[in-house]
């Protein structure tokens, strides 16, 4: 007589794909609304750093919590505001000065690559004093044309108004924290908020010690850039150029190139020699190195470990899909994924070096 089969064990219940769907129509989204989120991302990262900081005063000081915030954000604009007071004068002056000889200084800076030589480049010869001409020569076509001295106009008029509307949302995020986080989660599908709670818990320290290492790393970049434009290599209005080269150190990869190519400029129209450019171009190596391979890792490595591949991988990504704000939330995404992924398998996010 045959034995009775065995009863089949009852299959759990399935996850449900509405949490997929829900994050799949959110990044959607953003990827169609992406020319406007920089102000959002902005402010909202400088309101997520601060937030503890408002909370912490409250509670001590037994405040109401919207008067914390008032009080953190009068400060952050009487900073701003100290910066530009100190910074815009002279900046004025130097672009000023660069442009009105802009093939002085293009020249300086290809004399110092190339030095006194002619170059032969398919027939046609070539030295310092020619390759700045023909530089210039194609960016004025390329800005008189109409249609790009209109998008020119536009990025200037949309510059204005971002600025204006990360005040907006800093002020609003700074106020709203704890409700804007409510909001967030109510996005999430009530069966999916314990695991997303776990995650935000896990992951809340995390961000927020990335992105204040962040902020020592402009620190430091303003503090070493002061003191080899204006200690070490006598530059004028040194303290503007450090700031802009701190602030510039917010965006990855194109940021540093982009200070090293604004500073180079000033440099070279107020360099006195040949010996004094190559001094500028020691200096930026030497920052570049410092920041890096010495204080960029020491400072992030605690908090940011993920593999630099990753981190290039994110940075390429995330620029080519949403641009500077891609390239701004790279590693943050990339922290995001690794706790989310270590919270549903039960591993720790962290790793030994």
């Amino acid at each position: 007589m045959d034995a009775p089969p065995e009863p089949r064990p009852e299959a759990g219940p399935q996850p449900s794909p509405m949490p997929f769907v829900i994050l799949l129509g959110i990044v959607v989204f953003l990827y169609f609304v992406r020319s406007i989120l920089l102000p959002f991302v902005v402010g909202g990262i400088v309101a997520f750093v601060c937030a503890p900081l408002i909370d912490g005063i409250a509670r001590r000081a037994r405040l109401p919590r919207w008067l914390c915030a008032l009080a953190v954000l009068l400060g952050l604009i009487a900073i701003a505001g100290l910066i530009l007071f100190i910074g815009l004068p002279p900046l004025i002056h130097q672009v000023s000065k660069v442009a009105g000889d802009l093939k002085g200084a293009v020249e300086g800076l290809v004399r110092a690559l190339i030095g006194n030589r002619t170059l032969e480049v398919m027939g046609t010869t070539l030295n310092a004093s020619t390759v700045a001409t023909e530089l210039l020569g194609a960016v004025r076509t390329w800005v008189t044309s109409g249609s790009h001295a209109t998008e020119i106009i536009t990025y200037l008029v949309a510059a204005i108004f971002g600025v204006i509307l990360i005040w907006v949302v800093l002020g609003y995020a700074l106020f709203d924290a704890p409700q804007i986080a409510s909001g967030m989660m109510w996005l999430v599908p009530p069966q999916h908020r314990p695991f997303t709670k776990r995650v935000l818990a896990e992951l809340d320290p995390l961000l927020r010690r990335y992105f204040i290492g962040v902020a020592l790393v402009v620190a430091y970049a303003s503090i070493a850039a002061y003191i080899g434009l204006g200690v070490a290599l006598g530059i004028s209005h040194a303290v503007v150029l450090a700031i802009i080269t701190g602030v510039l150190e917010l965006i990855p990869l194109v940021g540093p190139a982009a200070a090293a190519i604004i500073v180079g400029l000033v440099a070279v129209q107020q360099a006195a020699s040949p010996g004094a450019i190559l001094a500028f171009i020691a200096y930026a190596i030497a920052l570049r190195v410092s920041i890096d391979q010495f204080f960029g890792p020491i400072v992030l490595g605690s908090a940011a470990r993920v593999r630099p591949i990753v981190v290039m991988f994110c940075f390429l990504a995330g620029g080519l899909l949403f641009g500077i704000v891609g390239v701004i939330l790279a590693v943050p995404i990339a922290l995001t994924l690794k706790v989310i992924l270590a919270v549903l398998y039960h591993e720790p996010h962290t790793e030994p070096r």
